[in-house]
Order: C-alpha cells, then sequence, then structure tokens
C-alpha cells in the first residue's frame, strides 16, 4: 500500500510539474494578439504592420526553442547520471525564474528594445528548462509504471501539456473577457503568467519529495556508463533515432499549429473573436484531456503499431476536407467541430506514442535518447511552426497553408510508425520495450 501512495504521489508530482513547465509556453502562445501590440508596437499608416508584429512575436516564441536542445541534453545526461529527481527539480527551478521575468517585463512604451530583450532571456530559460522536461518526466512516467500499465502511466505526460493548454485558454478567454482591450494593455495581460509564479513553488515542493524511480536505482548498480551506453546505441546506426523524431513531429505540428495556432489563426485569418476563438481552443483541449488517458489505457491491451496507424491516418486524410470547410464559411461553430474531431484523432496518437517513444531506449541512456529525438524534431517542426504558418500565409494569400504544414508532419509521423516493429523487449518492460526493423 505505502509503495502505491508513493507511486502514485510521483505520477502527481511528475504530471503537474510537467504541466506547469507547458502552462507558461501555452499562454505566451495564445495571448500572443495581445503581447505582440505590447513588445512589437503597430503604426497604423504602414500596411500589414499588424501582422508583421504577429511575425516578430512568433519568431520571439521560437527563439525559446533554440535553447531547448541543449537544455534538453544537459538535463537528459543529468537525469540519466544523477536520477530523473533531480533533473525534473532543477527543470522546475529555472522554469520559476522564466516566469517570473515575464511576469515583471516591462513593455516597449516603458523601457524600448529593453523590454523584448527580457521576453527573449526569459524564452531562452523555458527553453532549456522544457527541452529536458520531456525526457526526464517521461521516462520517469514509464519506469514507474506498475507492470502491464506502462501506456497508461506514459500517456500522463501528454494529459499534463493537455492541463497546462487547458487552464492557459481558460485564462486567456477571462482576461479577454473581463477586461477591455485598454485594460489587457493596461497590466491585465500579466494574470496569465502571474498564476503560473504561484502555482511553480508548490510543484517544486513536490517534485523535491518524490523517491526515484526503482528503475533507475537498480541500473546503476550494473549497467555500463552514459557515455558507452550512447556510443553503443549510435551504433545501430541511430535508426531508432530517426524514427522517434518521425513521431516527434507528428506530435509538434498538432500541437504548435492544429491547437497551439488556433486563436491566432481565428483572429488573423477567419476574422472570428479572440474571446470565442479562446473558447473552442479550451473545448478541444478538454476533449483532448479525456481521450489521451483512454488511449494510453487501451494501448496496454491493443497493438500500440496499430493504434498509431490508425489515428495518424485518420487525423491525416481528414484534416484538409474539414480546414476547406471552415475556410468556406468561417464560424465559431465550424472551427469547433474541426478541432474537436482533429483533437480525437490527435489525442490518440498522442496518447500511444509517448510509451511507444520511451520504450525504444534502454534506462541507462533513456532521457538523453529521449531528449535528442524530441528537441531535435521540435525545434525545426515546432519552434517556428507559428512563424513559418504565418509567412506563408502572408505569402501565398492562402488561408489553407497551415494545414499543408500540419500534412507533412503527419505524414512523417505516419512513415515513421511503419518503419518500427515490437519485438519482445530485451529489459523489463518498465525499462526497454521495442526495437527496429533490420
Amino acid at each position: 500500500m505505502q509503495a502505491q501512495s508513493s507511486k502514485s504521489r510521483g505520477a502527481i508530482a511528475a504530471v503537474l510539474g510537467n504541466a506547469m513547465e507547458w502552462y507558461d509556453f501555452t499562454v505566451f502562445a495564445v495571448m500572443t494578439p495581445v503581447i505582440s501590440k505590447l513588445f512589437f508596437p503597430v503604426n497604423p499608416a504602414l500596411p500589414g504592420s499588424d501582422l508583421n508584429a504577429i511575425l516578430l512575436t512568433t519568431a520571439l516564441f521560437g527563439a525559446g526553442f533554440f535553447m531547448r536542445p541543449v537544455g534538453g541534453v544537459l538535463l537528459g545526461i543529468y537525469g540519466d547520471r544523477r536520477g530523473r529527481k533531480a533533473a525534473m527539480t532543477l527543470g522546475m527551478l529555472l522554469m520559476a525564474l522564466s516566469v517570473l521575468l515575464i511576469t515583471f517585463a516591462p513593455t516597449y512604451a516603458s523601457a524600448g528594445f529593453a523590454a523584448p530583450f527580457i521576453i527573449l532571456i526569459a524564452r531562452l530559460l523555458q527553453g532549456f528548462s522544457v527541452g529536458g522536461e520531456f525526457g526526464t518526466s517521461t521516462a520517469f512516467l514509464i519506469e514507474l509504471a506498475p507492470p502491464g500499465r506502462a501506456g497508461f502511466f506514459g500517456s500522463w505526460q501528454i494529459t499534463g501539456q493537455l492541463m497546462a493548454q487547458v487552464l492557459g485558454a481558460a485564462l486567456g478567454m477571462v482576461v479577454t473577457l473581463a477586461f477591455t482591450p485598454a485594460q489587457q494593455a493596461a497590466g491585465a495581460w500579466r494574470i496569465p503568467f502571474a498564476v503560473g509564479l504561484v502555482i511553480v513553488p508548490i510543484t517544486l515542493y513536490m517534485r523535491r519529495s518524490v523517491m526515484e524511480s526503482a528503475a533507475f536505482t537498480q541500473m546503476l548498480t550494473h549497467a555500463k556508463t552514459r557515455s558507452q551506453a550512447l556510443a553503443a546505441e549510435l551504433k545501430e546506426p541511430g535508426r531508432k533515432y530517426l524514427i522517434g523524431m518521425g513521431m516527434v513531429v507528428a506530435s509538434a505540428v498538432s500541437f504548435y499549429v492544429t491547437f497551439g495556432y488556433t486563436v491566432t489563426y481565428a483572429k488573423q485569418v477567419l476574422k472570428l473573436p479572440v474571446s470565442q476563438s479562446f473558447m473552442v481552443q479550451m473545448i478541444a483541449a478538454i476533449v483532448m484531456l479525456i481521450v489521451v488517458p483512454i488511449a494510453g489505457a487501451a494501448s496496454d491491451r491493443y497493438d500500440r503499431k496499430r493504434l498509431l496507424l490508425w489515428s495518424l491516418g485518420l487525423y491525416l486524410v481528414t484534416l484538409y476536407p474539414l480546414y476547406t470547410w471552415v475556410t468556406a464559411e468561417p464560424s465559431i461553430g465550424r472551427l469547433l467541430f474541426t478541432q474537436v474531431v482533429a483533437g480525437v484523432f490527435s489525442a490518440t496518437f498522442l496518447g500511444v506514442y509517448c510509451t511507444t517513444l520511451a520504450e525504444l531506449y534502454p534506462v541507462r541512456i533513456r532521457a538523453t535518447s529521449l531528449a535528442i529525438v524530441n528537441n531535435v524534431a521540435v525545434l525545426i517542426f515546432g519552434g517556428f511552426a507559428q512563424f513559418f504558418v504565418t509567412w506563408l500565409i502572408k505569402l501565398t494569400g492562402s488561408p489553407l497553408a497551415p494545414v499543408m504544414y500540419v500534412m507533412i508532419g503527419l505524414s512523417l509521423g505516419l512513415i515513421a510508425v511503419i518503419c518500427m516493429k515490437r519485438e519482445p523487449p530485451a529489459e523489463p518492460a518498465n525499462a526497454r520495450f521495442g526495437t527496429l526493423e533490420s
């Protein structure tokens, strides 16, 4: 009973900490229409300056992703050497500092070019912290799982991110409904960030209180050194890293374009009210929040590869028709239907893929490997996704440009899953599972 209680506390600490790590990223994304005007002033006399401000803000959003591979590898190595708990705690401390900077950052009107520079520093700290979060917390959750429950436990990695999205969207909607544009510009935009600042110490305390995963502790007594293991893995010849990156690309385009870009897309392209767009994003995230753990639990009973193939395939073939329908006659109702349908397929994939991905790598280098595949793929396809799709819309004039970008990412994910083959695990289920075709 005590062991079960300890596992439950550990899972809660990992999920809540993961949620808070992603919360600030989510809030920055959903508040882009407001932040863009405060840190990159718009000149009404210049045509297109409003869109240029969005471009600069999304570029600032993407800048944090440059630090993700650095933070991912360094915190991953730290987590593989000193433990998942130590790495998760350090990452949370860095996130707390970045939230503090954004919450109290001066705007362009009061500090000039120093204002976006301060936000840039905060974004770089965020990137470093979040870069290590996926690998360490995913490894921790998988290794914490009882036998036969790795799929369900692994799905809570995504559940934490969705919790952040729901909370971020909800607070964004409250701010836009409760305050006038002038009040938002005067300081109401800081409220969602301040909420994160209050919650961070609680999650930090919880993470410091958990026990290390048994799989990691056992590995320390007989495993190779991390550097030897990593060299051996890369001689395979790293094909599993390409498979992993393909799956992460599908996840990245789903999070950062299909859902993270919803509010900006609805406002700038579909010309829909911002407050109602926040509501659409929140409802879609809630639907996904329900589906993800169900999909994770299903993957403990049914073939994971088949679940991944069906979810990605249906997601891919329905996305273009759905968005063609929305752009033909834009409305909140149509956007909501589209996001919910896409969300079900996306959530099914996301609920299965974290465990599948983590089980590709042995315990001794799991956090580092997850950091590599996740951050390289996310940097390329996720970090500047909003910037590229905004630029593509401006360049082509087509409101369907973001859809084509997502379809490319989903196709790469589908190819990766097709190339993956499951065989009997070389290590216990909560240590390693899954190999690739030779």
